[in-house]
C-alpha cells in the first residue's frame, strides 16, 4: 500500500535498497535509492510520475491496491527518463486513454522510448490543471537535467513536485528528511548535484530564482528520488544556490594512479607540501583505480584546486586517469585551479598531456606540472613537497 503524505497526497513509489549503480555504471548509489510516484486525490485524481522499468508490474499491482485505476483522471510526467517513465507502458495497458500531461519535449521522448500514440497533453510554464480544491501549476525546468524536465506545484497543499531537482539517491522507508542522518543525506544530495546537475548550474540558478520570485508557499518538496523535504524544506533550495555558484570549499583534491607506488609517493609528498603552507586546508588523496569515480567527482566539486598524477604508460596517462579526466571535462567545473604530476621511465609525456587536458576541461593550470624519473629518492621527495608548497602559494 501507499504512504499517506497529506489528506490528498499518497506516496506510491518504490524503495530500492539494492541499487548500487545508476545510469549503467556511471553513478554509484551506495545508499540505494527510491523512485517516488505520487497519487493526488481531489475531485479529480492525478498520478505524478511512475517508477523504473524493472518494477513496472509490481508498481501497477500495488497501485491497484490503492485505487481503482479507472479513477485516475490524469497522469503527470515531470520527466521521462526510464527510471521515471518505465512503468508507463504497463500502466497504459490498463488505462490506455488517460491523458498524459508533459512538456512537448517530454512527449517526444516518451514516443521515442515506447513508440505509442497515447493521449498527450503538452504544457508549458504557467499552465494549470484544476483538480477541485487544489490546482496544479506546471513549471518547465529545461536541462535539470533533461530537456523535457518540469516541476509541478500543488496549491492548497503547498507541495513542489520537483522530479530530479533537489533529489538524492537515498533509500529510506521513513520518507522524510528529518527522519534520516543529516550528514549522510547531505552527502548524497551534494553527490547527486555534483555528478548529474553541475553541468547545468546556470539553468539551476535561473530556475531556483524564478521559483523564489513566484513567492510560492512551500510546505513540502517532493523529488522523484530520495527523501521528501519536510523539515525546513527550503534549506535544499538555499544549498542549490550555493552549489550552482562555482562551488568550492577550502579543499585541495589530489587524484592519482600508480603502478609501482612512485606516483603515490609523489602524491603524499605534494600533500605534505600543501599543508606546510596552509595547515587549515583540507587535502583529499584519491586513487583513481581504487576509489569510486562518483565520490572522486564529488571531491573535485568541493575542491578549490585539483592535482592529477599518473605514471607515463604507453606514451600517455593511465586508463583510470583517462576516465577521470573525461568525467571532469563533462561535468564542467568552474573557477578551479589545477596541476599535473607523475613518474616515468623513458618517455614521460603524461604530465604535459594531463596539463593540456585539464585546460580543455576548464581548469586553470597554475604551472607546467612536475615529474620524476623512476622511483623518487629523498631529494625528489623534497622537491615534490616544494612543488606542493608552491602550488598552495599559487592559490
Amino acid at each position: 500500500m501507499g504512504k499517506k503524505i497529506t489528506d490528498k497526497v499518497t506516496w506510491v513509489g518504490k524503495i530500492d535498497w539494492e541499487l548500487k549503480h545508476f545510469h549503467g555504471d556511471e553513478l554509484s548509489t551506495n545508499r540505494g535509492s527510491s523512485y517516488n510516484s505520487y497519487l493526488i486525490r481531489d475531485q479529480k485524481t492525478a498520478l505524478i510520475d511512475t517508477v523504473w522499468q524493472p518494477y513496472d508490474t509490481e508498481f501497477v499491482a500495488r497501485l491497484k491496491e490503492e485505487i481503482d485505476l479507472d479513477r485516475i483522471d490524469y497522469i503527470i510526467m515531470n520527466h521521462n527518463e526510464i527510471d521515471h517513465s518505465g512503468a508507463l507502458p504497463e500502466l497504459m495497458r490498463e488505462i490506455p486513454d488517460t491523458p498524459i500531461y508533459c512538456t512537448a519535449k517530454g512527449e517526444a521522448i516518451i514516443r521515442g522510448h515506447y513508440h505509442q500514440d497515447w493521449n498527450f497533453v503538452n504544457v508549458k510554464t504557467g499552465d494549470t490543471l484544476e483538480l477541485g480544491e487544489t490546482t496544479l501549476t506546471f513549471i518547465e525546468a529545461t536541462m535539470l537535467h533533461w530537456p523535457d524536465t518540469m516541476f509541478t506545484y500543488m496549491s492548497g497543499e503547498n507541495i513542489l513536485f520537483s522530479n530530479d531537482g533537489f533529489g538524492q539517491h537515498f533509500a529510506t522507508e521513513t520518507l522524510y528528511n528529518d527522519t534520516v542522518d543529516a550528514s549522510e543525506l547531505y552527502y548524497e544530495a551534494e553527490k547527486y548535484y555534483a555528478n548529474i546537475l553541475n553541468p547545468f548550474s546556470m539553468m539551476a540558478t535561473k530556475k531556483v530564482n524564478e521559483i523564489l520570485a513566484m513567492n510560492l508557499p512551500i510546505t513540502l518538496i517532493c523529488p522523484s528520488h530520495g527523501v521528501i523535504w519536510k523539515d525546513e524544506p527550503t534549506q535544499i533550495i538555499t544549498k542549490y544556490l550555493e552549489w550552482a555558484d562555482a562551488y568550492q570549499e577550502n579543499q585541495v583534491t589530489i587524484i592519482y594512479d600508480t603502478m609501482w607506488n612512485s606516483t603515490r609517493a609523489m602524491a603524499e609528498a605534494i600533500a605534505a607540501g600543501i599543508q606546510s603552507v596552509d595547515p587549515m586546508v583540507r587535502v583529499k588523496l584519491m586513487n583513481a583505480a581504487k576509489d569510486d569515480k562518483s565520490d572522486i567527482m564529488t571531491e573535485v566539486f568541493r575542491a578549490k584546486a585539483v592535482l592529477v598524477g599518473t605514471p607515463t604508460i604507453n606514451n600517455g596517462y593511465s586508463f583510470a586517469i583517462a576516465g577521470i579526466l573525461e568525467l571532469m571535462k563533462g561535468l564542467k567545473f568552474k573557477k578551479k585551479k589545477a596541476a599535473a604530476f607523475g613518474s616515468y621511465g623513458w618517455s614521460g609525456e603524461a604530465v604535459k598531456q594531463i596539463t593540456e587536458k585539464l585546460g580543455t576541461a576548464g581548469f586553470e593550470a597554475v604551472n607546467d606540472g612536475y615529474r620524476t624519473l623512476w622511483v623518487p629518492d629523498q631529494e625528489q621527495i623534497e622537491k615534490c613537497r616544494e612543488f606542493g608548497a608552491e602550488f598552495a602559494r599559487a592559490l
